[in-house]
């Protein structure tokens, strides 16, 4: 996990959130970067994690979990992670990958876990395996209302987004989850295209209005680098290189 993104959050392991639920999305650059962060802080937590990962494969995750100091082959070992790898086409079926959720992450008379976490790498992957939109909506709302509002749990989903892109259906999805999310990690690619000092920017807002209508969205915004094993957040322009 990256300690300065905890801190913008607000985030510990020692008292991870429960009952929430996370919309991480990218737009003309690779979020990949967030999902490893969740993935790590929640096995830190002592989270249940069931990761349905539907972009890359076990080895592929557990090479960057290492590097950030976390094992993910130990974390399956005790129990703590459950691993679903997507690639096999196994996640197609999504009444079945509910259950499949629901029953992993369902507490058994032994666990001493705390609250369980589905993490999903990346949803629009169920949308290009032939999946409608209403369908991967009414599959996150079924987790949603197991996972974070019956087991009090957390939700993280990993979406890539386009707003010039003519790809409506996954549009759909981005703009209905956006507005159930307790909170929204956007990491965006620079307007003005690569820059070795600064990797892109992200755009974290904390849904204060959906818990409280009369309050109004928390809005950051900051840049970011991503190194071998960390990634550092500052303010726009204030990149240690412009300085």
């Amino acid at each position: 996990m990256f300690a300065e993104l905890n801190e913008l959050l607000g985030a510990s392991p020692e008292s991870p959130d429960a009952g929430k639920f996370t919309l991480l999305r990218d737009t003309r650059t690779d979020g990949s970067f967030l999902v490893h962060h969740f993935l790590s802080f929640y096995l830190r937590a002592g989270c249940k994690v069931c990761f349905v990962a539907l972009l890359q494969s076990f080895s592929h995750y557990n090479i960057v979990a290492q590097k950030l100091g976390v094992s993910l082959a130990a974390a399956k070992e005790r129990g703590q992670l459950v691993f679903l790898e997507g690639l096999n086409g196994s996640a197609s079926d999504l009444r079945a990958l509910f259950d499949f959720v629901r029953v992993s992450l369902t507490p058994a008379g032994r666990d001493s876990w705390k609250g369980p976490v589905l993490l999903v790498d990346d949803l629009s992957v169920l949308l290009s395996l032939g999946a409608a939109p209403v369908a991967v909506l009414d599959f996150i709302h079924y987790c949603r209302a197991s996972v974070c509002y019956q087991l009090k749990g957390n939700v993280v989903v990993l979406v890539h987004s386009n707003e010039d892109s003519e790809d409506e259906e996954n549009e759909l999805v981005v703009n209905s989850l956006r507005h159930h999310s307790d909170l929204i990690l956007w990491a965006e690619g620079l307007a003005t295209g690569f820059c070795k000092d600064v990797h892109g920017q992200i755009k974290i807002i904390k849904r204060l209005s959906l818990r409280q209508a009369a309050k109004q969205d928390l809005v950051q915004i900051y840049q970011y680098k991503i190194q071998d094993r960390n990634v550092t957040f500052f303010a726009p322009g204030l990149s240690a290189a412009v300085l």
